[in-house]
């Protein structure tokens, strides 16, 4: 006898999808993502959204309304309808302070099923810091909120099918830099990178280290960071079983991208657009932003919300079902094949 449906989504992991700006094209991507056959095979999706946002497209209707506290009672696919925002505040292309709140507030009703252990994974649809922000609530990007709502140190990784990049810092002012990067700083996110990515790799992986300045500051003529902070971090991470490496200039690394790919299993860059111009310009579609040290996995597709295209039909689904996928792939279920269907035992944290 086949298995019953109920019992197909219960084998797959749950992976919960906040919306993110429902002006942008965070809606129309995560539809067209979630009706591909390959999508649909992997994973089940739960929404955190806007409920007349989520009517407006055929296959979410078809998905039932719960309740975030039953979530653990409903195996199959689910929205939870965190808001209904009036038309004027769901227009394509056009953002408002009304969205600004509502946006953030998926992200929050996402992190509350990620402590209930109703969720396997998260993946985020695209949000506007700005808009955020306008709305009154400090917002910085998702990987800090996570960071904060659990309470762990984490790190932004863009996986692609290339390279991997991994950032000592996210966003951030470059004038900041000096001060945020430190020994004790770098030597914690490379054991970080390093136990993270032992499990995919199947052995301890070997980590490019870049230079903050040009040349990796040419011995000290131009620039000290990596005289004294970046190289001593790399000994002393080395002297702890992490196999790190450099520091090596930026430029000289991607020259040779491919290289860098049967080289190195992931590069640390020092700052935000160090790591990702390298990181969108080799594969901008199938690229996925992945945030290490979370108790639950979570990725996002690495773009941003897009409003001169929102609603006219010419976004392309690619990131959005790679970071789906990704998600799938990184779960807690996915890794243990057969687990006992379920809620899964909550994270802890704060």
């Amino acid at each position: 006898m086949s298995p019953s449906p109920v019992a197909m989504a219960a084998a797959l992991p749950r992976v919960g999808i906040s919306l993110g700006d429902v002006s942008g094209i965070g809606p129309e991507v995560t539809a067209l993502a979630l009706a591909k056959p390959a999508v649909r095979r992997a994973l089940v999706p739960v929404l955190f959204g806007d409920g007349p946002t989520l009517d407006g497209f055929p296959l979410f209707r078809r998905f039932p309304r719960v309740a975030l506290e039953d979530l653990g009672r409903t195996p199959g696919p689910a929205v939870v309808e965190v808001t209904r925002l009036a038309q004027k505040h769901r227009v394509p292309g056009k953002p408002t302070r009304e969205g600004g709140k509502a946006q953030y507030a998926y992200v929050r009703a996402a992190i509350d099923a990620m402590r209930a252990g109703t969720v396997d994974a998260l993946c985020t649809a695209p949000v506007s810091k700005e808009e955020i922000s306008r709305a009154g609530i400090p917002f910085m990007g998702h990987t800090e909120v996570l960071a904060d709502a659990f309470g762990v140190d984490v790190m932004m990784m863009m996986d692609g099918p290339r390279v991997r990049i991994a950032l000592a810092t996210n966003h951030v002012p470059i004038s900041a830099l000096p001060k945020l990067l430190t020994v004790e700083k770098l030597v914690a996110q490379l054991q970080l990178l390093s136990r993270a990515l032992q499990p995919v790799v199947g052995r301890r992986p070997r980590i490019a280290v870049l230079g903050l300045n040009p040349h990796a500051g040419e011995g000290g003529m131009l620039g000290r960071e990596e005289v004294e902070v970046i190289g001593p971090a790399i000994r002393a991470a080395r002297a702890k079983r992490v196999d790190a490496h450099g520091p090596i200039p930026a430029d000289g690394l991607f020259a040779r991208p491919d290289e860098v790919g049967a080289k190195y299993d992931v590069v640390l860059a020092m700052y935000h657009d160090q790591g990702l111009i390298p990181a969108k310009a080799l594969d901008f579609e199938r690229t996925v932003n992945v945030t290490l040290g979370l108790p639950v996995p979570r990725t996002s597709p690495d773009h941003g919300t897009a409003y001169a295209i929102a609603g006219t039909g010419t976004a392309s689904c690619v990131p959005m079902m790679e970071a789906l996928l990704k998600a799938a792939r990184l779960s807690e279920r996915a890794a243990r094949p057969g687990a006992a269907p379920g809620p899964r035992r909550p994270p802890s944290g704060r």
